[in-house]
């Protein structure tokens, strides 16, 4: 492992605080060795893309999460509601399990209390107090992916709910209960 000036200059200054401030630099350390956590999100339904680092240091990246609030939104209405980092952490480990570079189609992130009504009046899949309106659920496709073999994947991680629609082609992830269905 190569150590660049910067980098033994950091670790220099952090083993001198250990001996002055030692929980304060363990922790320190902790938080710049952690892994850095990225998505790649493409927007089924406006075409935007975003290639985003949101976790970094040991910390969430404000304006990364504001720029993953604003793909996600609700595109019908522009409404905007924060995605819930358990629900990205998610799909970053569902990109770690597939350990190949993974861009999201996102079919539905975020969703309003009115697009939902909207929806559920064409769907009998919709339902009323979908996770979608709390920022808590994605509608997610990838290229090249099998939605089969991604349901699976998904399930594997036990994380939430995983819902599989075979006709849309496309998988439901959810940071709610953990259980699974077809459809």
């Amino acid at each position: 492992m190569v150590i660049d000036r910067r980098c033994f200059l950091k670790i220099g200054a952090q083993a001198a605080l250990c001996s002055v401030f030692p929980a304060t630099a363990i922790a320190s350390i902790g938080r710049s060795s952690a892994p850095k956590r990225k998505l790649f999100l493409f927007n089924a339904h406006t075409g935007e893309k975003l290639d985003v680092c949101y976790y970094a240091q040991g910390q969430y990246q404000h304006e990364a999460l504001e720029d993953i609030n604003y793909i996600f939104r609700d595109y019908r209405t522009g409404k905007i509601k924060p995605i819930r980092k358990e629900l990205l952490n998610l799909l970053h480990s569902v990109s770690k399990k597939l350990d190949r570079p993974t861009r999201f189609h996102i079919i539905s992130g975020y969703r309003s209390p009115e697009t939902n009504a909207e929806l559920r009046k064409k769907s009998k899949y919709v339902v009323k107090n979908s996770l979608h309106t709390q920022g808590e659920a994605a509608d997610i496709r990838i290229p090249d992916c099998d939605t089969k073999w991604l349901r699976k994947v998904c399930m594997t991680l036990k994380a939430g709910g995983v819902g599989y629609y075979r006709k849309s082609d496309f998988v439901h992830v959810d940071v709610g209960p953990v259980r699974h269905w077809q459809i």
